[in-house]
């Protein structure tokens, strides 16, 4: 959430999704047109890479309108089975698999579509089904698919991060993607990569990282020096530093090369502790991202570059944009995409969503404008944000939701209002993390900060002094996300 300092803030959202879209090195397979003037039209298209895949498919009724569906189809071999799906609820017998519709999108018209997708696992080669039944009605169409020979997963940079403080020591140069080496959640996991709905580490495995947002470093660039950021890494246990740059606010516009050179320098303290650092561009008022386009143009061309090399580098392009449409969201992003990638072909990049990061829910929509209108890059992911005691069961319905079909990052989030301000709500934050926890889905908390208000972590005058470690600096926001980052990661490797 985005506060001035000691002031009242403006009115936040909650709402998920999550894009699904498989990378890595992928191969892109061919599509599979399957038709029937009896009934029904199936395409499937897949990306594949060294023991998995992901499949999407599009479903049109050419029938009487129906109220309710479902797909069946037969993989080609017995090697291959669904791991997990999204916009439907799968069932797999073998190589016979069901997709049956959820309650929103069961309803299909004549000519109609819907579309569905799911992550798959194989261990031999990894045809692609060629027939397919809606409601029993056979999809029938002549149709000649060919597989390539599955990729290898993209090797893995070598970890840029040393060990956090008092851990055991760095990851060598050039560490075999069989084996980890060192301690930090870089030097684990190393780059990063969106496989489906989930973000996945170098071994393709689902991770969700934790972490925590600075506030404006306009304001409290105290607070971030080598005390506070070892006791991010070393006392809680953190993944992930997000560095939070308003660009309106006394912010980036005021200064352009102090501030990117402010950024650089936080991205560089994070590495040398082996966190993934997340660079927000912070844009809340004008809510129009479209505002600031050539500025974000200038900024990632510049941090992008700097920081090419890294494997630790995130990028969030837009931070809550609200009252815009989607399709200006949308438009924004494919501009400023392409100008990360041209240095940075390789980094995750999040985009913000409708209704101050909602997904629209708290301007009365939802993700479905998402689902159905995805932004055209690949390695992307979708900002959600919410503040525990005013966004509760409606917005975590949502996530639930969108989660299934879109790739979701909470990159900012408070256990208070949405003002920043009040008393912790316990058990809203706790169904929130727990939530977040279940599905992956990882979070930065608003805010690593001494800010006069309940949002902070740190009790006010923290950031003049020089003790960050322990509890008693803390707030009971700082206590209560102190505790729930330091349980395990347990990030998979193999």
């Amino acid at each position: 959430m985005r506060l001035l300092p000691r002031a009242s803030r403006r009115a936040l959202i909650a709402a998920g999704a999550v894009g699904a879209l498989a990378l890595g090195v992928t191969v892109a397979l061919p599509v599979v047109n399957a038709m029937a003037a009896s009934g029904c039209a199936v395409t499937y298209t897949t990306n594949q890479w060294q023991g998995g895949f992901t499949a999407n498919i599009t479903i049109k009724n050419l029938g009487d309108p129906i109220s309710n569906w479902t797909l069946g189809f037969t993989f080609p071999n017995s090697g291959q089975k669904v791991t997990q799906g999204w916009s439907a609820t799968y069932a797999q017998s073998g190589s016979a698999v069901t997709a049956t519709s959820m309650s929103y999108n069961g309803s299909l018209a004549t000519n109609a579509s819907t579309g569905i997708g799911f992550n798959g696992s194989w261990t031999t080669a990894n045809p692609l089904p060629t027939s397919f039944t809606l409601n029993g009605t056979v999809c029938t169409g002549s149709t000649t698919p060919s597989s390539p020979a599955p990729s290898s997963p993209a090797p893995s940079s070598s970890p840029s991060a040393s060990p956090r403080p008092s851990t055991s020591p760095s990851a060598s140069p050039s560490p075999s993607p069989s084996q980890p080496t060192g301690q930090t959640p870089v030097a684990i996991n190393g780059q990063l990569r969106v496989c489906g709905v989930n973000l996945c580490n170098r071994f393709n495995r689902p991770i969700q990282l934790r972490g925590m947002s600075t506030h404006g470093i306009q304001w409290f660039a105290n607070c971030y020096n080598d005390n506070s950021l070892n006791a991010l890494a070393s006392d809680w246990q953190a993944d992930l530093l997000r560095v939070s740059m308003y660009v309106q606010e006394q912010g980036y516009e005021t200064n352009p090369a102090g501030f990117t050179n402010q950024v650089n320098n936080l991205v560089e303290e994070a590495t040398e502790r082996g966190l993934y650092a997340m660079i927000d561009f912070h844009t809340l008022t004008p809510g129009d991202p479209m505002y600031n386009l050539e500025r974000a143009k200038t900024f990632f061309a510049a941090v992008s570059a700097r920081h090419a090399a890294k494997n630790n580098v995130i990028y969030e392009i837009t931070n809550e944009p609200n009252g815009v449409s989607w399709s200006t969201i949308k438009n924004y992003a494919e501009q400023v995409i392409p100008v990360i990638r041209a240095n940075d072909p390789d980094a995750v990049v999040i985009v913000g969503t409708r209704g101050w990061s909602s997904l629209g829910v708290s301007e009365g929509g939802n993700s479905t404008e998402i689902i159905n209108n995805k932004v055209n890059a690949t390695n992307i992911m979708y900002a959600f944000h919410f503040y525990a005691a005013s966004h509760k069961d409606n917005y975590r319905a949502e996530v639930e939701r969108a989660a299934a079909a879109l790739p979701l990052f909470v990159t900012e989030f408070g256990t208070v209002t949405y003002t920043g301000g009040g008393a912790v709500d316990t058990a809203s934050s706790t169904a929130w993390l727990d939530m977040l926890d279940r599905l992956k889905i990882g979070y930065a908390n608003w805010t690593y900060s001494d800010a006069d208000e309940g949002s902070a972590a740190f009790k006010p005058g923290t950031c003049n002094g020089g003790n960050y470690a322990g509890t008693a600096v803390l707030t009971e926001s700082g206590n209560f996300m102190r505790n729930r980052i330091r349980t395990a990661d347990n990030f998979p490797t193999s």
